[in-house]
């Protein structure tokens, strides 16, 4: 294939990106799609045969981009330590929180988009939302916690709700969210510590 090929087809994705990220899968047809790429629907279809492709190579872009390009990479960047690792996570929140394209999780609005748990779609978005607590049971591991998988789960809980609280409009939601992930961190540690 050639470059414009490739071309095509990122624009094609990074407009759906953008699209979906911002209104969501449910609410962003592929007409919507081909007027932001400014390609013909021919083209679309010949990169992404169906609505349910595209939505799928949005979801690997944002595993790519959010969780491993920016959530686990930032969090490590920022600080040495597990604990302090995913503390940062709440720290990378409140900035996300408070800028203006904050659009929410769209692993979680996927499943909330959709009417029942099948299908590939679904399928993409809770294997995401599992890789995000294969990052946070790493950084646990790192921190000498124990059960991780555990607490991976329940520290994945305070993270949605930040999210879904600061989509009602509290810009402090990672700051609350951080003062009750020090306590789950300190309920995990080893009694052996």
């Amino acid at each position: 294939m050639g470059s414009g090929g490739s071309s095509a087809r990122e624009r094609i994705l990074a407009s759906a990106y953008e699209l979906f990220s911002t209104h969501g899968v449910r609410a962003v047809g592929i007409d919507d799609v081909i007027v932001r790429a400014a390609v013909a629907k021919a083209t679309l279809y010949r990169h992404f045969p169906s609505k349910d492709a595209l939505v799928l190579a949005f979801l690997q872009r944002r595993e790519e981009v959010w969780t491993r390009g920016w959530l686990e990479a930032e969090a490590s960047r920022r600080a040495g330590t597990g604990k302090d690792r995913l503390l940062a996570i709440f720290d990378l929140f409140d900035e996300w929180f408070r800028r203006d394209d904050f659009e929410g999780c769209p692993f979680v609005n996927v499943l909330l988009e959709s009417a029942t748990r099948e299908g590939p779609v679904v399928r993409a978005s809770l294997a995401q939302l599992e890789k995000i607590r294969d990052v946070l049971r790493g950084f646990a591991a790192d921190a000498g916690l124990r059960d991780v998988d555990n607490f991976a789960r329940s520290f994945h809980i305070l993270m949605k709700g930040a999210v879904v609280q600061a989509a009602e409009g509290d810009a402090d939601a990672a700051q609350r969210a951080q003062s009750m992930a020090r306590d789950l961190i300190d309920n995990h540690y080893s009694s052996e510590r």
